[in-house]
């Protein structure tokens, strides 16, 4: 089966700016959402998907088709570039968290919705980084588990056995989050 980016990256790769264009946007939404969900911060985000399409720019010169499909490759090196933020994050001590809700969020939502979100959110940020994109990639990206086990250079049987614990995980982060509130109402 052919890959329906393989044309644009040669393209880019003669210096065409044109099919670079094109390229951001067929790809730039989906990895835009992965970075934002990987990192809840959508600054953090924007940078990581620049990096991205600059990596594609300098790559698309030695880009073999054939050996990977491009967009396989392009979710794999967005999920690098966030794996490796988070991992940066970590080593730094005493940073302040970042927000959990959108900034972009509009007033006349309930607030109830932004709470729950918030909360999902910041149980998913504290899963293990390759069980939240596995979560990430099958949920939210909507990727079949084939896709996602390519994205995360997996098999299939461990990405599900990641899908598996991040799901155990999530439960027991929210559940734990709701034995906390429940505990703070009842002392008032």
């Amino acid at each position: 089966m052919r890959d329906p980016d393989e044309d644009l990256l040669v393209r880019i790769g003669a210096g065409d700016a044109g099919a670079a264009a094109s390229l951001v946007r067929r790809h730039l939404s989906r990895i835009l959402a992965l970075s934002r969900r990987m990192l809840s911060d959508p600054s953090e985000a924007e940078d990581v998907s620049q990096e991205v399409f600059l990596k594609v720019w300098r790559q698309a010169p030695v880009w073999r088709p054939g050996q990977a499909k491009f967009e396989t490759w392009i979710y794999r090196v967005a999920l690098n570039l966030c794996l490796d933020r988070l991992r940066r994050r970590r080593r730094t001590v005493g940073e302040p968290p970042s927000d959990l809700v959108d900034p972009a969020a509009s007033a006349t939502r309930p607030m109830e919705d932004a709470e729950r979100r918030a909360r999902v959110q910041a149980a998913l940020d504290r899963l293990p980084e390759r069980q939240r994109a596995a979560l990430v990639l099958c949920y939210f990206d909507e990727c079949s588990n084939i896709e996602a086990s390519r994205h995360l250079g997996v098999s299939v049987e461990a990405l599900e056995s990641l899908l598996a614990r991040a799901r155990r995980g999530l439960k027991r982060e929210l559940a734990a989050e709701r034995g906390e509130l429940m505990g703070a109402l009842d002392g008032d």
